[in-house]
C-alpha cells in the first residue's frame, strides 16, 4: 500500500519515467479503484499519506516536505507540478498543434510534403496525383527554455505552499510565453501573406482572410492582445461565443477560435489549420533540479524544457497583415 512506499530520490533518475510513473510501478492506480482514494495518483497518495495540503486556505508551509527524509523527496514533484501547471495554462499550443514529436537529440529532422496533380477524378488508365513525402532540407533546433527562482530555504520554508505555489505558476507561465513566441515565428516564417484593405481591420478582412485559406480549413487565428481587442471592438463580434475572462480565447461567427498570444505583434495575425500546420518537437519535458531541492540546500529552484517547432504543411498557415497608414 502507499503507506509503505520507500521515497528515494533515485526514483526521479529512472531513464524514460517521470517521478509520478516512476512511483505509480510501485504502487499502482487500479490498487485503489472503489476506495476513498480512487482518482489519486500516486503521488498525491504520498501527499496524504504525510499530511501534506498543498492548496486551499488552509496549505502548509513548505517546510512540512521536510518534516522527514522520505516525505522530502517529494518536494521538487511539488515544484515541477506548479510549475508545469503555469505552463499550460500560459500555452497555446493545444490549439494549433497537430501533432508531437519526442527526440533525444540536439536537432532533428521532420518531413516535407508535396502535392502534385490534379484532385479531380482520374480517368481509366490515367495515373493518380502524389503526394510526396520525403526528409526536410533542414532540421529543426530543439531549444532549451527555462528559468531560475532565486530563493533560499531559510526564506522560503515558513511561507504557505499556496502562495509559493503562485509564485512557481507565475514563472511557468513565463516560459510558456517565450514557447509561444516561437511557435508563432515557426508558422509566421515563410508564410503565404494578404493585407487588410485599410490600416485598420475590418470584419470583411476578417471573413475573407478566413476564405483564402483554400486547401486547408482555418481553425485558430493568433492574434496580439491589441489586435484581438481591435476585433472585438467590431460590431459583428459582439454576438461572438467564447470565455474571455477564463481563457482568453473567442470563437469568431464563423468558426474560428481567436487566440490571443501576448508576444505577437500588432500588425499581423496568423491564420492556422490546427490539425495539419505544426509539429512540436519535444526534447525533454520540464527537468527540475531534484537532487538540492531534497536536501533543502535551495539557493535556486532551476528548471528547463527543450522544444522546437516545425510546418507540417505550409499552405495551412496564413498571415494577415495590416496595412501600413
Amino acid at each position: 500500500m502507499y503507506d509503505n512506499i520507500t521515497l528515494e530520490k533515485g526514483l526521479y533518475n529512472i531513464t524514460g519515467k517521470t517521478f509520478t510513473e516512476a512511483l505509480s510501478e510501485l504502487d499502482a492506480d487500479e490498487a485503489y479503484v472503489g476506495t476513498e482514494l480512487e482518482g489519486l495518483d500516486a503521488y498525491e497518495r504520498q501527499l496524504k499519506r504525510f499530511g501534506i495540503r498543498v492548496s486551499g486556505p488552509d496549505s502548509d508551509r513548505v517546510e512540512k516536505f521536510f518534516r522527514t527524509t522520505q516525505s522530502a523527496v517529494l518536494f521538487p514533484e511539488y515544484v515541477r507540478r506548479c510549475i508545469k501547471a503555469g505552463m499550460e495554462q500560459a500555452s497555446v499550443l493545444g490549439s494549433i498543434v497537430a501533432a508531437t514529436t519526442y527526440t533525444d537529440g540536439a536537432d532533428y529532422r521532420g518531413l516535407n510534403i508535396k502535392k502534385s496533380g490534379t484532385d479531380e477524378a482520374v480517368a481509366a488508365g490515367s495515373a493518380l496525383p502524389i503526394t510526396s513525402v520525403t526528409g526536410a532540407e533542414s532540421a529543426v533546433a530543439v531549444s532549451k527554455y527555462g528559468r531560475q527562482v532565486q530563493a533560499v530555504y531559510e526564506v522560503i520554508r515558513k511561507q504557505r505552499l499556496d502562495l509559493f505555489g503562485v509564485v512557481l505558476k507565475s514563472t511557468g507561465a513565463q516560459v510558456s510565453s517565450a514557447i509561444n513566441n516561437a511557435a508563432v515565428t515557426t508558422l509566421y516564417t515563410d508564410a503565404a501573406s494578404t493585407e487588410t484593405a485599410a490600416a485598420a481591420v475590418t470584419y470583411a478582412d476578417l471573413a475573407a482572410f478566413w476564405a483564402s485559406m483554400s486547401d486547408h480549413n482555418m481553425t485558430a487565428m493568433l492574434v496580439s492582445p491589441t489586435f484581438m481587442a481591435n476585433i472585438l471592438a467590431l460590431d459583428e463580434m459582439k454576438d461572438c461565443s467564447g470565455d474571455l475572462g477564463g481563457s482568453g480565447v473567442v470563437t469568431t461567427p464563423y468558426g474560428v477560435k481567436l487566440i490571443k498570444c501576448s508576444g505577437m505583434s500588432d500588425e499581423y495575425a496568423v491564420g492556422v489549420d490546427a490539425g495539419s500546420a505544426l509539429e512540436a518537437v519535444l526534447g525533454s519535458d520540464i527537468v527540475v533540479d531534484s537532487d538540492r531541492l531534497i536536501s533543502n540546500q535551495i539557493d535556486c529552484i532551476a528548471f528547463s524544457i527543450s522544444i522546437g517547432f516545425a510546418k507540417i504543411y505550409p499552405a495551412a498557415v496564413k498571415v494577415l497583415k495590416i496595412k501600413a497608414a
